[in-house]
């Protein structure tokens, strides 16, 4: 079997010569540590995971690069640096402070302190409005037509827009406002609110639409990350009221256009909003974080096959070494025999996990996906 036949066997329950073999990447950090541990092992690693890394047997795939954002950027400008920190505004408008300490490659150990955000009332949108045009130039590929003729002979899944092209509903509002001035946003600004969330639907369709007229994908992913350990960042109310309306217009646009499948990615617990997601005509939840207690078993169980699932291999779980190794992905191989589930690390590989470990790990996932479950007993 090839690549796509391998992904919609799975995707569609059906049997196959084994499991798609996919993982998310890894930390720079990470990285560095293994060019420690294993230089020779890991040379001529690619580190882009999303579409393959031969060294490691993951499967292909191609995305249709898109440009989601704001045209034009905003200025990234850096306002102030020390030896610890420095402050300065992105390209999406936000002020931040980034401590230095433990960067690699431009990958920082904790989370910058975001200060400013480019909404605070509903006077800032129009230029919001103006930067999210989904008719501005430059959002497809420039060369468009010659690749669509290629992706049609395609053997590997196609996915329209790269890892974070398309972010979603909540994390657009959240890169606009921040956090905390979007949970109030909600309740102050109602009217504003709705006007960004029609903002965005309208673009990604609108955006989207000259290139599904010309190929057809396996996917589409929403990248939202609403959610926390205890749950979503917003209420079901709330989120019924404003996003849940959107969402299904563009996954209805998505899917009569010839996308087969709609993915949303949520960090945290988001069990809560789950029903929604489907109803909205979602496929697929990743990437299943365990920390947040997102077991895929208990998920399956609760949402049914119609939910296709993705990741939910606990990455404290690698760091423990063989014998725990084993025995979690065992548990995961009725999932994997079943189909509608593809096992990966449930984020990015952090540097607590070795290289050796984590070599084991792709060994003995690998494994699992060919259904030679014997050899982890």
């Amino acid at each position: 079997m090839d690549e796509l036949q391998r992904f919609l066997a799975c995707m569609e329950y059906q049997p196959a010569d084994r499991r798609p073999n996919h993982e998310l990447g890894v930390w720079p950090q990470t990285v560095m540590r293994w060019e420690r541990e294993a230089p020779q092992a890991i040379i001529g690693m690619q580190w882009n995971w999303f579409y393959d890394e031969p060294a490691l047997a993951l499967d292909h795939r191609d995305y249709i690069p898109m440009n989601y954002g704001m045209i034009p950027p905003f200025e990234y400008k850096v306002l102030e640096e020390t030896d610890e920190y420095e402050i300065l505004r992105d390209t999406n408008g936000i002020l931040r402070k980034a401590l230095k300490e433990g960067t690699v490659s431009g990958g920082r150990m904790s989370m910058d302190q975001y200060l400013e955000f480019p909404i605070t009332t509903p006077a800032d949108v129009p230029d919001i409005v103006r930067r999210l045009n989904p008719h501005t130039p430059g959002r497809q590929p420039a060369d468009l037509t010659e690749r669509a003729k290629a992706w049609q002979q395609r053997d590997y899944p196609l996915i329209l827009g790269r890892n974070c092209d398309a972010n979603g509903f909540y994390w657009r509002a959240r890169e606009l406002l921040g956090t905390e001035n979007l949970s109030l946003a909600w309740y102050d600004y109602p009217q504003m609110m709705h006007e960004l969330m029609e903002l965005y639907a309208e673009l990604i369709i609108e955006t989207s639409r000259p290139v599904l007229e010309q190929v057809h994908v396996e996917y589409f992913a929403f990248n939202e990350d609403l959610s926390m350990k205890a749950g979503p960042l917003l209420s079901p109310k709330t989120y019924k009221e404003f996003i849940f309306p959107r969402l299904r217009r563009v996954v209805d646009f998505l899917k009569s256009h010839g996308v087969r499948y709609v993915a949303l990615d949520t960090d945290g617990n988001p069990t809560v909003l789950v029903s929604m997601f489907m109803d909205a005509g979602v496929d697929v939840l990743w990437p299943l974080e365990r920390a947040s207690e997102m077991d895929p078993v208990q998920v399956r169980r609760q949402f049914g096959k119609s939910l296709r699932l993705w990741g939910g291999v606990d990455k404290r779980v690698i760091a423990q070494g063989r014998q725990a190794i084993n025995a979690h992905l065992l548990a995961l191989a009725p999932l994997i025999d079943e189909g509608g589930y593809i096992p990966t690390v449930d984020h990015t590989v952090p540097p607590d996990i070795s290289w050796d470990s984590f070599r084991y790990y792709m060994d003995a996932k690998k494994c699992l996906l060919a259904g030679e479950y014997h050899k982890l007993s």
